[in-house]
């Protein structure tokens, strides 16, 4: 048996505080898993990479040294938001991908998230991992790493897929945090006047934390657009999977407020749609109707 927390052990991923819960030895653990699943799976390689967290860097070493002793082969991706870690998958055709993050969770924090065959890996999935550090069931191998700059390609095909009709003044607040690395650059290929705040990495989040569904993390974003000179304002989280967004004016658009916008783009011939308990009734009101 092995000594490991098992709370750290989520729905849809595995989360902790680095200095209680991620010892050198529980990551490498936490990379034998995953690496004995991808290659009992059939796979045989990952791709792997993390956000700016101070943290990082060792997580990502440890992670990569237990999977490797699986004999699954790593290409280490670096320093990158979550959804390039996602797009990976399609472009390399990897068996799985992991992304060593905080999200937007407090500095001391930090965790994984993972995918398998190009799907998400949570539930019984992710206590999977638990079992097999339990039972000490580890595949055993001399994976080989390779490293790739996927921020090019990704690049790439966000200018292939979106094209903006009309000249747009945005401003956006990476909060120090992963989204600073290719944010502003992308937005600037595709032609939009841009105002960056806070796009520097900083893993002390200096200036505020990345949360965007905290509207105290916004204050800063709304003072900008009150100047009246811009025609939205984005604020990213830690690794910028999650995106908060003010108006012209300086008010929030939550999240449901946003859907709702988006449901006449997206509803057609009355397919379900799939909500959180976080929204509010009058999306369920006007998804109704």
């Amino acid at each position: 048996m092995s000594l490991i927390n098992p709370y750290i052990f989520r729905e849809y991923d595995i989360r902790g505080k680095v200095a209680e819960d991620f010892p050198d030895h529980v990551v490498i653990k936490l990379g034998k898993a995953f690496g004995t699943i991808v290659k009992r799976a059939g796979g045989q390689e990952i791709a792997l990479s993390g956000d700016i967290r101070l943290t990082t860097p060792d997580l990502v070493n440890w992670f990569k040294e237990g999977v490797l002793s699986t004999g699954t082969d790593v290409i280490n991706l670096g320093i990158i938001p979550t959804p390039v870690n996602y797009y990976s998958m399609f472009h390399l055709g990897v068996s799985g991908a992991v992304q060593i993050t905080g999200s937007h969770n407090p500095p001391e924090f930090n965790g994984f998230k993972f995918s398998l065959d190009k799907k998400a890996f949570f539930g019984d999935d992710i206590q999977s991992l638990y079992q097999l550090i339990d039972k000490m069931d580890f595949e055993q191998g001399k994976g080989m790493e390779a490293r790739f700059k996927i921020l090019p390609k990704y690049k790439e095909m966000i200018l292939e897929k979106i094209n903006i009709e009309r000249p747009m003044k945005v401003v956006m607040d990476c909060g120090n945090a992963a989204g600073g690395i290719n944010g502003p650059d992308v937005f600037k290929a595709l032609g939009i006047d841009l105002k960056e705040l806070f796009s520097e990495p900083d893993g002390t989040f200096p200036n505020h934390h990345p949360d965007p569904t905290v509207e105290e993390n916004l204050l800063d974003l709304i003072a900008e657009m009150k100047t009246g000179q811009y025609d939205v304002g984005l604020a990213f989280d830690g690794d910028a999977d999650r995106v908060g967004v003010v108006d012209e004016t300086g008010d929030i658009i939550w999240a449901d407020q946003l859907i709702a916008l988006f449901l006449p783009e997206v509803i057609e011939n009355g397919e379900d749609i799939l909500f959180d308990v976080k929204c509010s009734q009058a999306l369920e009101d006007m998804i109704n109707r």
